[in-house]
């Protein structure tokens, strides 16, 4: 059975959105084991560079990273999919890959060593959405990619 790894930075704060992820998470089990993973978010003070953030943030994330995972960064540059080409791609990477792992920055984005590190990268859209809103998105259009793979109904 396929893994399913969603690596993310910090734990999810907001009621609502935490709830929406163990929904999915929850649903996602039909389909594949799934795994969350949290990394310990960088403090951002005063004097401290962007750039200095995102690489030790990145730095965590390659730590959680398994050697013989697919991993798929999200980041706003990536390849857009509608539904139900990213049930085409997740669908094909299953054949291949035990483990798609996918990486999920915090409120600044990923780092490049993430970035070069991941197989592909994924554009969940083209706005501006938070990092939390991104994993419960990210977890719903996946589920809904199984249930297109599965052809099953699911209702919107």
């Amino acid at each position: 059975m396929l893994k399913l790894r969603f690596i993310v930075v910090d734990r999810t704060r907001a009621p609502f959105i935490k709830e929406g992820e163990s929904f999915y998470l929850d649903r996602l089990k039909r389909y594949a084991r799934t795994d969350w993973v949290e990394t310990r978010p960088v403090r951002m003070t005063k004097g401290k560079a962007v750039q200095e953030v995102l690489e030790a943030e990145g730095r965590e994330i390659i730590k959680k990273i398994r050697p013989r995972d697919y991993i798929i960064a999200l980041d706003r540059e990536g390849k857009a999919y509608d539904s139900e080409g990213l049930a085409t791609r997740i669908e094909k990477l299953a054949v291949r890959w035990a483990c798609l792992s996918f990486v999920i920055g915090g409120p600044l984005g990923l780092s490049r060593l993430v970035t070069e590190k991941a197989h592909e990268t994924l554009s969940l859209s083209r706005l501006t959405l938070t990092h939390e809103m991104s994993r419960l998105i990210l977890l719903e259009q996946v589920y809904r990619a199984f249930t297109i793979i599965n052809h099953e109904r699911y209702h919107k």
